[in-house]
């Protein structure tokens, strides 16, 4: 075979695309926006000609999206935060525009309404504290957008022209004020401020010009003390004829509100007993000066509404709605002046106008979503006939699901609780409980008790035997029609280990149990943890015990969690601050089986019984900020720890990123064979963590090698020049690991150099020479902690490392598992900034590749190509294909019970499972395996052989008899 066609045929396997048919077949993909925020979630009409509307919303993760209402179908979606955020941003909406303007951070951008392109973005410094659209501006047909800054202690507020995106004119006052939101009128501008001192506030209300944006007039509203910080201010009316204020007193026993433009405030009682106050009022210019107010008690929930005088700013109560069981829901919507307030209750869902009392419309909900209470709602209400009305309301559920409510009928639900996943785990699908424990007891008996047991149980089963007979003929006629896989339902296991669980973990402290084989369908959710508003669960380690079924979760508070993988039933709970502050976690081994083990920032584990001793040596972080390991030993009932080694960093590095070999990693050969049938052994020594150090003074990155059991540096390389603010990731695997981070590099025959995205391979050897064990030569057992006679000290690995520079930035690395490490392992990582998922197969990744020159035609048959420094990312590769996966934070990878396939997992705020095969699928048939075709062959060629059977053996018979010649 000439050279460069068996390249090409090695090259083949590094082709990884999917065929188009294999498309949610193999994989699936949960896109998700995230939980609506109800002050950034609205129905909008994109285009004034269409009477169809759309549903938009900025949601707590940071992504802004558009979904159809009539089905749930996502339309577009923007990431415009790069991290998990715990809410917050504005999004509005021009009445009648096609554009949505939105802000978080320090951005403000505008969007086009229906195809989700970006229109304009600028950036400022400062933080965003309030967005508005000005609805009335002296251009007739323009409206501009209103952006509120915090910036070094100053107020500053910018008017930007909606379509081209430059500032109209500023207004910047420096001040101690705490800025918090702006609104308008037909004639002013509002910018309302906290004045005064921390917890003890009161309201100052800057009116502005809103041609020029000059200060008209400044006042302050309530007395000092009143406002204690920027949560107790519920709203600030916008784009309103009667914009007001109001906030509520410490107690909840007085609601206070003042119309922006006067200096008068109106207290009103609330009900005793009154634990949340919400406010809800249209953001028209044109709307009716109505606003309602939702109290929520214990026990229920009730709206009262008010009107407001136009002329003398007056505010008077209109009519109560009655108290309703539960939390409830509140929303508003309008038409022209009529303002119409939508309430969902634990059963049905009711419409009034804000003019009176009656009740225009009662439809009762079906089906409730089961054990979920509305919290937040949106709604669209459309006068159909003088007496008849069409209600749609898109609410928020206690468990984090966004459903839409049309007319009392729930159209359609998801689940967007699901992002922001910051822990999970693969669980295999467990036997029955019975016979786990029948397995438990013979384990537990002796030999001749198991045996005679054994055997009795195996009787038994023949019951079971004319089941399966009656059922063998389906499961034959779907094997070879490709459907039995399809007729299975439930959760069970199948032949090739595809059918899994994953628990996810979310940062609501929310868990969700999803069938890995059957599209991540979701089996079941749970709340496990209630958090205080604006705080992220943090989940310091998961881990999975398929003998008994069970998932444990720790928090960083302490909070321990044990629940059951199929259901999702609590089994166990420790609640927070029941241990101190939780680091870190690991999964070790003790006489009583595996268990997750908490450690807290100084390194300590606390009082471990006896019977969960770790028997291996344990890594911790040390108070010095580097690592050190622990031994464990047994004396009588205690148990006590020994610091064997300790890791420390120079002055000024600290670490970020510690890499450790996956649980599952098995090695298939320890020597790799060359071309000239050589062979270079492995260095496969399992005790190994990769250490990744930074000293930000000098921008160098230090990669070290440790060996868990003796704390010894086994390899340690330097980079300098590198970017420490940018992600810094490694990961190890066999006999090599790799790390990717930014950094500048040299060009070739040259004095200058460039930065950019780089990762770097080492492999390890057990010499450099070939055919060479290296100083341990045969020897069958070996240790870190007693050094050989030659040489005396610890055996050091041979290292072959290489450099490449790559196309694009890589995160959340992973390194594919198969059940016995024959098929060859590739990198997965994620493309944040193309937001897809690629797999690196081994071979791109070769330290080995031949430098400068073609390889020889020995290195092309072990499969090396010749070294280039840059990793252009082949479209092949990417195994999410033309999906977009959104913030994705770690990828999973896990064996299956065929040797060739892998399961991989990556979640953040999407969810995408999906199988892969380094190494092609060897081991089992494609789904394009023509089996008809198979079996009709062979079944043809029975019925030859059958026909020409006999004739072959009468021509024998006849040849025999015939006269020799």
């Amino acid at each position: 075979m000439r050279p460069y066609l068996l390249a090409a045929a090695i090259g083949l396997p590094f082709v990884t695309a999917v065929f188009r048919d294999e498309v949610d077949v193999l994989d699936f993909h949960h896109e998700r926006i995230g939980v609506p925020q109800s002050q950034t979630t609205f129905f909008h009409r994109p285009r004034l000609d269409d009477k169809a509307s759309l549903l938009y919303t900025l949601s707590d993760v940071g992504i802004l999206g558009a979904v159809n209402p009539g089905n749930g179908a996502l339309v577009w979606r923007q990431q415009i935060s790069t991290n998990l955020t715990s809410g917050g941003g504005h999004l509005r909406a021009g009445e009648g525009e096609g554009w949505l303007a939105g802000a978080q951070g320090r951005s403000v951008h505008s969007w086009n309404a229906v195809t989700g392109r970006n229109v304009w973005w600028l950036d400022f410094d400062g933080s965003v504290k309030d967005l508005e659209v000005m609805e009335m501006t002296e251009n007739a047909g323009r409206k501009d957008v209103l952006a509120l800054f915090s910036e070094d202690g100053a107020t500053v507020l910018r008017r930007v022209h909606a379509t081209e995106g430059t500032v109209v004119w500023e207004f910047r006052e420096k001040t101690k004020d705490v800025p918090l939101q702006v609104s308008t009128n037909i004639e002013k501008v509002f910018v309302v401020s906290l004045h005064g001192s921390a917890a003890s506030y009161s309201l100052r209300v800057t009116v502005l010009d809103t041609l020029t944006g000059k200060k008209l007039d400044e006042h302050l509203v309530g007395t000092k003390g009143e406002v204690g910080s920027e949560k107790d201010v519920m709203f600030v009316g916008a784009n309103s004829a009667a914009p007001v204020l109001s906030w509520t007193d410490d107690s909840l026993s007085k609601l206070r509100i003042n119309v922006l433009g006067t200096k008068k405030v109106q207290e009103f009682p609330l009900e005793k007993g009154t634990v949340e106050v919400l406010f809800h009022a249209p953001h028209a210019v044109q709307a009716q000066a109505h606003f309602l107010v939702h109290s929520r008690t214990s026990t229920g929930h009730r709206g009262t509404v008010y009107h407001i005088d136009l002329k003398s700013g007056s505010i008077q109560k209109a009519y109560d709605l009655p108290l309703a069981p539960g939390k409830g829901a509140f929303s508003t919507s309008s038409s022209g002046a009529n303002v119409y307030f939508t309430r969902l209750t634990e059963d049905e869902v009711i419409l009034t106008a804000s003019t009176s009392h009656g009740i225009l419309g009662r439809w009762p909900i079906k089906p409730h979503p089961q054990e979920s209470v509305f919290l937040d709602a949106v709604s669209e209400v459309i006068k159909k006939s003088e007496d008849s009305y069409a209600v749609r309301s898109a609410a928020v559920t206690d468990s984090n699901d966004w459903v839409l409510v049309r007319n009392g009928e729930v159209g359609w639900s998801r689940a967007e609780g699901m992002t922001g996943a910051v822990a999970a785990a693969f669980a295999e699908i467990p036997e029955s409980e019975d016979f786990v424990k029948t397995l438990e007891a013979e384990a537990h008996s002796n030999p001749l008790s198991a045996y005679i047991h054994r055997v009795n149980r195996h009787i038994k089963d023949l019951e079971h035997l004319p089941a399966y007979l009656k059922d063998l003929p389906s499961r034959l006629l779907g094997s070879i029609l490709g459907t039995e896989l399809a007729a299975k339902t439930g959760l069970v296991r199948d032949n090739f280990g595809f059918n899994k669980l994953v628990v996810l973990a979310t940062k609501r402290g929310q868990l969700y149990g999803l069938d890995f084989a059957h599209h991540g369908k979701l089996i079941w959710s749970r709340k496990v943890i209630d958090l205080p508003p604006g705080e992220a669960w943090d989940v310091k380690g998961i881990h999975v015990d398929n003998n008994k079924g069970v998932v444990t979760i720790q928090g960083a508070e302490g909070e321990h969690i044990m629940v059951k993988s199929m259901t999702g039933e609590e089994v166990d709970m420790l609640p927070r601050g029941a241990l101190r502050d939780i680091v870190t976690t690991a999964v070790v081994d003790s006489p009583s089986g595996q268990w997750l083990l908490p450690i807290n920032k100084d390194g300590d584990v606390g009082d471990i019984p006896v019977a969960f001793a770790p028997k291996q040596i344990i890594v911790v972080p040390n108070q010095d900020g580097g690592l050190k390991g622990l031994k464990f030993s047994a004396n009588g009932e205690t148990l006590t720890s020994e610091t064997t080694w300790e890791f420390s960093l120079p002055a000024g590095q600290r670490i970020v990123n510690v890499a450790s070999r996956p649980a599952h990693d098995p090695v298939a050969s320890i020597g790799r064979v060359l071309g000239d049938r050589s062979v270079k052994y492995k260095y496969l020594n399992p005790n190994t963590i990769v250490v990744a150090a930074v000293e930000d003074s000098k921008s160098v990155l230090t990669i070290n090698l440790l060996d868990t059991v003796s704390g010894e540096i086994l390899s340690s390389q330097t980079y300098e020049g590198i970017d420490a603010t940018k992600p810094i990731e490694c990961a190890i695997s066999e006999n090599w690991f790799l790390c990717t981070y930014f950094g500048q590099y040299a060009l070739k025959d040259s004095t200058q150099s460039l930065r950019g995205y780089q990762i770097v391979i080492s492999d390890l050897y057990e010499s450099e020479e070939v055919n060479d064990r290296g100083p341990l030569g045969n020897a069958a057992n070996y240790s870190s902690l007693e050094p050989i006679d030659t040489p005396t000290g610890i055996v050091l690995p041979s290292v072959v490392s290489q450099s490449f520079v790559l196309g694009a930035p890589l995160s959340a690395l992973a390194i594919s598992q198969s059940r016995q490490g024959i098929t060859t392992r590739s990198l997965l990582a994620c493309l944040p900034e193309s937001h897809g998922i690629v797999g690196l197969p081994r071979t791109i990744l070769e330290p080995r590749r031949p430098v400068g020159r073609d390889p020889t035609p020995a290195e092309i048959e072990e499969g090396l190509m010749k070294y280039f420094p840059s990793i252009e990312i082949d479209p092949k590769l990417v195994i999410t294909h033309e999906r977009e996966v959104i913030g994705v934070q770690k990828i999973l990878t896990t064996p299956t019970l065929v040797e060739s396939t892998t399961l991989v997992l990556a979640y953040g705020i999407d969810v995408f499972g999906t199988r892969v095969a380094p190494s092609f699928a060897f081991d089992i048939l494609g789904k394009g395996f023509n089996k008809v075709a198979l079996i009709g062959t062979v079944l043809a060629l029975g019925v030859g052989v059958m026909f020409l059977g006999p004739v072959v053996r009468r021509k024998q018979i006849n040849l025999r008899w015939k006269a020799p010649m």
